[in-house]
């Protein structure tokens, strides 16, 4: 069930590499990639890192729980959109990949997730 969600985000995502469904311990439950030399999992852990970082100090600050998180490199974009409490949903992106509709589309991904998830 989650791989043919992973599919069908990737598909509506114009310049997908990968997309995975990751724990809140960075380690990614499912993926779909078609960049095999892509380490997937490394990048998933260290995202998941930095995201519970930056919410530990959103929290602090009072100006709510961290939504999504982007990471922008020469090679490729990361976006880390949080389903529930427990769960992400990771991107990959090629630099030319439109990032709103990226963002948007895991989004709207969230919400098919979170009802299985939760």
């Amino acid at each position: 069930m989650f791989l043919e969600r992973l599919n069908a985000v990737s598909a509506r995502i114009e310049g997908a590499v990968a997309v995975s469904l990751v724990a809140s311990d960075g380690i990614p439950v499912e993926s779909v990639s078609e960049q095999r030399d892509l380490d997937l999992e490394s990048a998933a852990a260290e995202l998941v890192a930095l995201a519970r970082s930056v919410a530990r100090e959103q929290r602090e600050l009072s100006v709510g729980e961290l939504q999504q998180f982007t990471v922008s490199g020469r090679l490729l974009t990361f976006v880390l959109s949080r389903i529930g409490n427990g769960y992400w949903l990771l991107a990959a992106l090629r630099p030319e990949a439109p990032l709103g509709r990226a963002r948007f589309e895991l989004k709207r991904a969230t919400l098919l997730f979170e009802d299985d998830l939760d």
